[in-house]
């Protein structure tokens, strides 16, 4: 039986899960990370990710936004069939999470966050905006400070968000043809937060993987 493994994005509890998981194919670990802890980073969160597998053979590896930063290093210590990242950032090797918005040319986009609910909520009703500010949790920096490892040779499917108003899709369409260009693509109209607003969808893109 498949295990998809669900590694959130920042500041992300695994409660912002729970209207997909219903809708995956076989087993769901939706990993519980130490994401307000300064002393855990990008290593820290792949270590609880392989413990949680453990001797399970056939995985799928997703990651949402930030959660990108942690897939490939995941990825390359189970047995992953997959890789699914939903809108989420793609390193270079040798790039920390902290260059990455300058290399990607994100910063230059302007985006303002400090509405949160008009740039990650967007689409999503309130009873899933709710569901999400309840799973919402400190976020230290130091995932960014790690640098990017390789990308394991794993297929990778990448699902873009074309109402996303924090990683706009031309920009994440931009990103993933350089950086991933064999990666299985779809989209869907959804904004960051594609598990609350559209469930139905992404679990039908991740159960293809």
């Amino acid at each position: 039986m498949r295990t998809n493994v669900l590694i959130p994005g920042g500041g992300a509890g695994p409660g912002y899960w729970s209207r997909l998981i219903p809708q995956l194919d076989g087993e769901v670990i939706a990993l519980d990370l130490p994401t307000g802890d300064p002393s855990a980073g990008v290593p820290e969160y792949a270590d609880l990710a392989v413990e949680a597998v453990g001797d399970r053979k056939d995985v799928v590896v997703v990651a949402h936004s930030l959660g990108g930063l942690t897939a490939p290093l995941v990825a390359a210590r189970v047995p992953a069939r997959a890789i699914v990242l939903i809108t989420a950032m793609v390193p270079k090797p040798g790039e920390t999470g902290v260059e990455w918005w300058e290399a990607t040319g994100h910063n230059a986009l302007g985006v303002d966050s400090s509405d949160e609910n008009a740039v990650f909520y967007n689409g999503v009703d309130p009873e899933g905006i709710a569901i999400g500010n309840a799973a919402t949790r400190d976020q230290s920096f130091t995932p960014f400070e790690v640098t990017g490892r390789p990308w394991p040779d794993v297929p990778v499917r990448f699902l873009f968000c074309t109402e996303d108003r924090f990683f706009p899709i031309d920009f994440m369409r931009r990103v993933v043809a350089e950086r991933l260009p064999n990666a299985v693509t779809g989209e869907i109209p959804a904004g960051h937060m594609p598990m609350l607003s559209h469930p139905e969808e992404v679990a039908s893109f991740i159960n293809q993987a």
